[in-house]
């Protein structure tokens, strides 16, 4: 399974949260995940092995990080 984890990915995990809903959106990367439900919108932080256990597969992938010394273009 594709181990990067990126921002506003959406991800089913394998067990449902307790509000019935078993998909998420990855809002922090880092050292830890931050996820909010989708169902009940609760915000929870797993470490990152952790989140990987719990993932079962990413339903939509988030955005892609710009590379290194690429400027990201702002439409104003």
């Amino acid at each position: 399974m594709d181990q990067e984890i990126r921002l506003q990915d959406v991800i089913q995990t394998r067990k449902p949260h307790p509000c019935g809903s078993d998909t998420w959106v990855v809002i922090r990367t880092g050292a830890d995940i931050k996820m909010k439900c989708q169902g009940c919108g609760r915000i929870v932080m797993l470490d990152r092995m952790v989140f990987l256990k719990r993932r079962k597969k990413i339903l939509q992938q988030g955005i892609a990080p710009a590379a290194p010394g690429e400027e990201q273009s702002t439409d104003e």
